[in-house]
């Protein structure tokens, strides 16, 4: 009897396990995937490249060929470096940083399709670039529409933060840096008859013409002459300096960058018989390496920075020795430092979202305060911050600080 009843035991345990492990979806868990009838977690979708490495992806877009070229190496090395030191120093959330270049040569199109590769990822948390105002001009609605940070070490044109949500700069904007182009022509150099060339078809350097005019009746500067190239990237402009040297002006405001600045304008300015004062903009930075052999040309030269490697502040010697020891000193300038910052900046804005989430980023990067190489500031409701302006000097074909300006 005992054996019967031993038997018939087991077999309904055995059919109670059979019919278990047969039923159907609908019988064991909810419409949202959660087990509606067992304390253990439901199954979740695989997580994405960055979180199944132990990685934090930041994307980063520059011209690493092309006329500028130098920007990038610089600004590349910049990033390398604060993600290094991030990552030796334990990471971001526990999680290493990791760098997704692409090249978008210096043209529009290419920073376009380098943008769409990122942020079509979603290990991508947020993007860094690009450089120069032109190209990330044309970022600034991708990244809004595709909900990603897009934060810029170097893109200076007024527009680039205007309409944009998740867009973000860690420099200052053309308007505000045309207006101390102009502070330090009147306050400085105290000059009264002033000239501008300018390319018309860059945003940039149009960008930069609009404010130091609007910018020179402020401070009571007569613009006398004004002439203009079709682009940033011409090498002939003989012509138009021969007209801005019989202008009777003083001081000319050529906002291009060292590709231009260094072989062409400067020499040809000199050739034109203009002996005044050249201001130029961030632009200008790198000029050394493309200068003639005449070093003497570019005496009477002064540019607009973001930042000057003479600055004493431990912040900024700190990075100096750092990066001239990791890179060399040749490729060091303010894009650098700016992009340097920006990875910091990123560091920050997560470790206060406590996430890597895309709208988490953007939501903690709104209004922040930073302290970093190229200064302290506050993000203004645009994304962009106003900070001190390093005005550098070439002297015997050396860079050297000559004053620091501010509002």
């Amino acid at each position: 009897m005992k054996k019967r009843l031993l038997a018939v035991i087991m077999a309904v345990i055995m059919v109670a396990a059979l019919l278990s492990g047969c039923g159907t979806k609908s019988d064991s868990t909810s419409s949202n995937g959660s087990d509606s009838g067992s304390d253990t977690p439901a199954a979740t979708e695989a997580p994405d490249s960055s979180e199944a490495s132990g990685t934090i992806k930041i994307g980063t877009i520059s011209p690493n060929t092309g006329n500028l070229a130098a920007y990038g190496e610089a600004v590349v090395n910049g990033m390398k470096l604060a993600a290094e030191e991030i990552n030796a120093a334990g990471g971001v959330l526990g999680q290493q940083l990791e760098l997704v270049s692409l090249d978008d040569k210096g043209d529009s199109t290419e920073g376009a399709n380098a943008f769409n590769k990122l942020a079509d990822d979603s290990g991508i948390s947020a993007v860094i670039g690009s450089v120069t105002s032109g190209v990330t001009t044309g970022l600034a609605p991708l990244a809004n529409e595709a909900k990603i940070v897009l934060l810029t070490p170097t893109a200076t044109a007024d527009t680039v933060t205007e309409d944009d949500d998740y867009v973000f700069r860690a420099c200052f904007k053309d308007s505000y840096q045309g207006k101390m182009a102009a502070k330090f022509a009147a306050e400085k150099l105290g000059v009264k008859k002033v000239a501008v060339l300018y390319a018309s078809g860059d945003a940039y350097s149009a960008g930069l013409r609009e404010a130091f005019i609007a910018a020179a009746k402020e401070f009571g500067l007569e613009v006398v002459a004004e002439e203009s190239s079709s682009s940033v990237d011409d090498t002939e402009y003989s012509s138009q300096l021969t007209n801005i040297a019989n202008s009777g002006a003083e001081y000319l405001f050529a906002p291009y960058y060292y590709s231009s600045v260094g072989p062409y304008i400067v020499p040809q300015a000199r050739a034109a018989g203009f002996s005044g004062v050249i201001m130029g903009a961030d632009g200008f930075d790198g000029t050394i390496g493309t200068m003639v052999d005449d070093k003497s040309l570019y005496n009477n030269c002064f540019f607009t920075n973001h930042y000057s490697p003479d600055d004493t502040a431990d912040s900024v010697q700190n990075f100096v020795k750092a990066y001239s020891d990791k890179f060399g000193a040749e490729s060091l300038n303010a894009l650098a430092a700016l992009a340097y910052d920006s990875v910091y900046m990123l560091k920050q804005s997560i470790e206060k979202a406590g996430s890597a989430d895309r709208t988490a980023i953007r939501d903690a990067m709104s209004g922040m305060s930073f302290s970093g190489v190229t200064g302290s500031f506050t993000l203004d409701a645009s994304g962009t911050p106003e900070k001190s302006v390093a005005i550098i000097e070439f002297k015997d074909g050396a860079a050297v600080w000559n004053s620091t300006l501010g509002n």
